[in-house]
């Protein structure tokens, strides 16, 4: 079984993980400002949350459909490019939570690792080996980068704090392998912080704009429970990171080639939480460390120098940090209101 869209000299892309946050908003992207049809892959046990306002046009199969397939399963993934056949991949999935990784560490390792570089053999076999294909990687490659260091070009020494940092460094380095070795046409991306609706609750920001909307309809004592504060962020929106990563594949491809990409507004995670909590209409809440949600090591300066990438593409974020954080806010109250049930993590 092939796809039938060759014919009409449509584009076809394949988005790994579709399902979570990034994938979700490129798809939108695509969605809105190509005639590309898209293809996203799957696990058979993923959550549809993310998608459920494309759930009608994935049915009908207009202009998306969904493919299941398994970064740790070769044969699956042999299918899902023999099925779609795309002509641009954005390489999203992963096991994409560094707490996580310090918990299931081999998982993170095989999934990041091992997947990203079964995904690149599959299409390197495949009959479009010269599909426009983004690896994408992650700023936590950069790890403890000292102060003289920033903000962090693209040279700064690789000093993974994580498991899954690690694993980053492994996926950045397979993509600019491929690139170099095969003459694919692979291009790796440094994503620094970037966020907004959909963001998974295992990420701090999200964590805590979901407590303040579960403060706000009473099922939390007016108390966010925190990690580390004093983490140095540069916050980008996903919104915007989905148009770079549209631009990354479109605008000049450079096989080989590797970018740091990320916004403009630098703060802590501490003033992250201020600005969220100002957004709230309940004005006594605190603010309590937990020592569970600290990681045994932190990446605590993650500032990006994102000249090279400005350069290349034109690309620059749009969507100030102000709006990212009450969109964020506003996504996590209307899933309160929902009355579904979260836990306070």
């Amino acid at each position: 079984m092939t796809n039938n869209h060759k014919n009409n000299s449509v584009n076809i892309a394949l988005i790994t993980g579709i399902t979570g946050m990034v994938g979700s908003h490129l798809a939108d992207y695509l969605l809105k400002n190509t005639n590309w049809y898209i293809y996203g892959m799957c696990r058979w046990r993923s959550s549809f949350e993310n998608i459920e306002h494309l759930l009608n046009q994935i049915e009908k199969k207009e202009r998306i459909q969904l493919l299941y397939g398994d970064l740790n399963d070769y044969v699956s993934l042999q299918n899902v490019i023999e099925i779609s056949n795309p002509d641009y991949v954005f390489h999203l999935a992963a096991q994409s939570y560094p707490k996580t990784s310090f918990e299931s560490p081999l998982d993170t390792l095989n999934t990041n690792i091992i997947g990203t570089n079964n995904l690149l053999e599959v299409i390197r076999k495949s009959k479009n080996p010269m599909a426009m294909v983004h690896v994408c990687a992650s700023s936590e490659v950069f790890g403890r980068v000292s102060r003289e260091n920033l903000p962090i070009k693209e040279d700064v020494t690789f000093h993974p704090a994580s498991p899954y940092a690690i694993s980053k460094v492994g996926t950045d380095l397979i993509g600019r392998f491929y690139g170099e070795a095969y003459r694919m046409n692979v291009m790796t991306t440094r994503m620094f912080t970037h966020t907004g609706p959909r963001r998974g609750d295992v990420f701090a920001e999200s964590s805590f704009a979901k407590q303040i909307a579960m403060i706000e309809s009473g099922l939390l004592e007016p108390i966010v429970k925190t990690g580390n504060l004093n983490s140095l962020r540069t916050f980008a929106d996903v919104r915007d990171a989905v148009e770079a990563y549209y631009m990354l594949l479109t605008i000049n491809p450079i096989p080989g080639s590797y970018f740091n990409i990320g916004g403009t507004y630098t703060c802590t995670i501490g003033e992250m939480l201020e600005k969220l909590i100002s957004f709230s209409n309940v004005k006594n809440i605190k603010i309590e460390t937990e020592a569970e949600r600290l990681r045994p090591i932190d990446a605590d300066l993650q500032v990006p120098d994102t000249t090279k990438f400005k350069l290349h593409t034109g690309w620059e974020p749009k969507i100030k940090f102000e709006k990212t954080m009450y969109d964020l806010l506003e996504y996590w109250r209307k899933k309160i209101k929902s009355g579904k049930l979260f836990l306070s993590r």
